[in-house]
């Protein structure tokens, strides 16, 4: 059981899922820049009382599948989503769905990903994959931050769709239905139904930690930190905000890059001077979030530990977020035709 699908390689995991799995529904108007765009991808949280590998939950995406959820709404697309407490149900719906002839988007824990190279294979339980069939015991991949597909045996996928921890997947499947026809009037609709809601997330919530300020309140934690939590400490923490912003799903330099693509092709819907403006902002936020990641990194690895190089790192943060509040003030005010 092979169904007819087209492998996509992507930048970030979920927005190839939606890419790929709209095409193969026809929909071929949807680029990942699009996808991301639409879905309000950009995100920013920090929590430090939940921890992952021992490290504060920081987070530059909104909850797995929402992206391709917010996407296929915006769209008007129906959506077939379920979680399980029964791995044996979870097992039949997938196969019963693929005899259907529905690829389809499944979450999972990347730690027991046996294709993953070992270096990036952590506790973390937001990764977006494609199941679109199955040979033997051999159920067929397409993991869109992948350069080909794969497979995993029964046992393997099952134990990535059932990993324990925060964001436990509980088997969540997912895949739009078949028959919708898009118009370029609901894609420009979309851009900007999804360009507010990522202005919203971004500059509105009420909590310190989340969005632009909570950019600018982790920075001003970093200071802190080599005091507080000593040096090796904070550098654990250090390297679990650049795993968060570079390895997993390209994070925070990454998307940005990728939204401001968003904001480049948003420009030929809707030809309004501002978001290419507003695009350079992003990218200009991109450098410096992969600069700060290099700071970090020098701090982790032990090459650079004064209290002026923590200094430093939180100042970019610092700045990062005075760029982003620029740009999303930017696009908030824009007088859509």
């Amino acid at each position: 059981m092979k169904l007819n699908f087209e492998h996509l390689q992507s930048a970030h995991c979920e927005n190839g899922v939606t890419r790929s799995l709209l095409k193969n529904i026809g929909i071929n108007q949807i680029t990942e820049p699009l996808a991301f765009g639409i879905g309000s991808g950009l995100f920013y949280v920090y929590i430090p009382l939940l921890k992952i590998n021992n490290g504060p939950v920081i987070a530059f995406r909104p909850m797995p599948g929402l992206i391709f959820k917010r996407t296929c709404k915006a769209l008007g697309i129906p959506v077939i989503r379920k979680k399980f407490s029964s791995k044996q149900k979870a097992e039949v719906f997938l196969n019963s769905t693929l005899n259907e002839g529905h690829p389809v988007g499944c979450q999972v824990g990347v730690y027991y990903l046996t294709y993953f190279p070992k270096e990036y294979r952590f506790h973390f339980n937001a990764h977006n994959l494609i199941v679109y069939g199955k040979e033997d015991d051999k159920y067929l991949i397409s993991d869109p931050v992948m350069e080909t597909v794969t497979s995993l045996n029964s046992y393997e996928l099952e134990r990535v769709r059932f990993a324990r921890g925060t964001l436990s997947p509980r088997g969540q499947i997912y895949y739009p239905e078949a028959g919708a026809v898009i118009t370029e009037d609901q894609i420009k609709k979309a851009i900007v139904s999804g360009i507010k809601k990522n202005v919203r997330e971004m500059l509105n919530i009420p909590f310190p930690f989340v969005g632009v300020k909570g950019i600018r309140y982790t920075g001003n934690k970093i200071k802190q930190w080599r005091n507080k939590l000593g040096v090796k400490q904070a550098g654990l923490y250090l390297a679990q905000l650049v795993r968060m912003q570079e390895e997993i799903g390209t994070g925070g330099g990454g998307f940005r890059y990728i939204y401001a693509a968003f904001l480049q092709e948003a420009y030929a819907y809707h030809p309004i001077d501002d978001l290419l403006e507003i695009s350079k902002m992003f990218t200009e936020s991109g450098d410096l979030w992969r600069t700060a990641a290099i700071q970090a990194a020098g701090i982790y690895k032990g090459r650079i530990t004064s209290q002026e190089d923590f200094d430093t790192m939180g100042n970019y943060l610092i700045e990062i977020a005075d760029i982003e509040y620029k740009a999303f003030t930017a696009l908030k005010n824009i007088k859509w035709r």
